[in-house]
């Protein structure tokens, strides 16, 4: 199965026609999409009423990908509040257990920075990453090319395979070290991760420091039916070597994440069944 969906609920105003109030985004956001990914997660490790009324909010089949705290994949330099990662590890784990009981929690996206490359320790950090784990499905995202670099490539891969990894594979600005070239090879034949960021050259490379727009700059971008069509062939045959593909849009900085998931939806031709009941307007 196909399960199309974007990063967060709360920015898509494409999606919400009339006056909403925040805290029932959500809700109506599940009555278009199967799926989303949880952000507030990468900030903060939730407390787990937060997780409890997200999971209240949604239907049944609804599904969460939950992304690692920052300091988890070493966004953040320090342990922070945690006395150590494995103080770490475990409050965030603990925090999963709403979407877990509820059974909606679809996988872990482990995103690293582009600081994090390919080299020894690194690759040790990933071991302990999955074992610290366990059972719950995980997802692994890079952002350093040198993973992908010919002469590590295969061996990525192997790793991925090996111990258990998703693929997070993306679709992203070609800027250097610090962007990862398109790899569509399924490693986990029951889920596969597909992250759309969108080709903003421009606003991917430009430092955090330059102004104060800088997010609204870095996924500002908009697929066109082009590119989507060459996604369509590439979803197709991951589909057939994985059970599920999770499909996530995240170029929203100038509100294009929702369209394109939509117009990506037609063009794949899926109608999903359980959504939400969609709100009217009152006129």
């Amino acid at each position: 199965m196909i399960y199309i969906g974007l990063t967060g609920w709360g920015d898509h105003d494409l999606l919400y026609t009339h006056d909403i109030k925040p805290k029932d985004k959500l809700s109506e956001y599940s009555s278009h999409f199967p799926v989303v990914e949880v952000d507030a997660s990468f900030y903060a490790i939730q407390p787990l009423h937060n997780a409890l009324k997200w999971v209240k909010d949604t239907p049944d089949n609804f599904r969460f990908v939950v992304k690692a705290y920052q300091g988890m994949t070493r966004h953040q330099r320090s342990e922070g509040f945690y006395k150590d990662y494995g103080e770490m590890f475990q409050a965030f784990i603990a925090s999963l257990k709403p979407y877990q009981d509820a059974n909606k929690l679809t996988m872990v996206l482990f995103q690293f920075p582009p600081w994090f490359d390919c080299n020894r320790e690194n690759v040790s950090y990933l071991r302990y990453c999955k074992s610290m784990m366990g059972d719950i499905p995980v997802a692994l995202e890079f952002r350093n090319q040198t993973w992908y670099h010919e002469k590590y490539r295969e061996s990525t891969i192997d790793f991925m395979n090996q111990n258990g990894w998703i693929h997070g594979i993306a679709d992203e600005p070609q800027a250097g070290n610090g962007s990862i070239p398109i790899v569509p090879v399924v490693t986990n034949s029951d889920l596969t991760l597909i992250r759309m960021h969108g080709r903003n050259v421009h606003g991917w490379t430009r430092p955090k420091n330059a102004d104060t727009n800088w997010r609204d700059v870095r996924y500002l971008y908009s697929y066109n039916k082009e590119e989507l069509l060459e996604w369509k062939e590439r979803v197709l045959k991951i589909s057939k070597q994985s059970r599920d593909v999770i499909v996530i849009f995240n170029n929203n900085s100038g509100g294009d994440a929702a369209n394109n998931a939509k117009q990506f939806q037609e063009i794949l031709g899926i109608e999903y069944d359980g959504l939400a009941p969609r709100q009217l307007d009152l006129f």
